[in-house]
């Protein structure tokens, strides 16, 4: 499951945030953008429980790399949060650079899948 929604959870990610940079320049952003968002930012949170998951569950050992990457994740999102007033200046570039940023990070995690450091 973590390997197979992996690739998709990245894939929403990226065409999320290039739609919300592309729709960067218009004054209103339309409802089902920010559903989009939710969509991309809940795949790549359950890639990091089923990652967590996955490691507790099973003798995989997926490097150290490969958790890191996870972790920036999830920590890249904490402080979004704690940015989101922020956030509504500019909402379709923001959380679109946002998503584009964490696809980068998950492709990363997927490259980077059985290293250490």
């Amino acid at each position: 499951m973590h390997r197979f929604w992996g690739e998709i959870a990245v894939g929403i990610s990226g065409v999320v945030g290039l739609w919300g940079v592309l729709m960067a320049r218009r004054q209103t952003v339309p409802r089902v953008y920010y559903w989009a968002v939710a969509f991309a930012i809940a795949s790549l949170l359950a890639q990091v429980v089923f990652g967590v998951i996955a490691m507790s569950t099973e003798d995989i050992d997926p490097g150290n790399q490969h958790v890191f990457y996870g972790i920036v994740i999830a920590v890249t999102f904490a402080f979004s949060y704690i940015y989101r007033a922020q956030f509504r200046k500019r909402p379709a570039l923001y959380y679109g650079l946002l998503l584009l940023f964490t696809m980068g990070l998950g492709i990363r995690g997927i490259m980077t899948f059985g290293h250490s450091f």
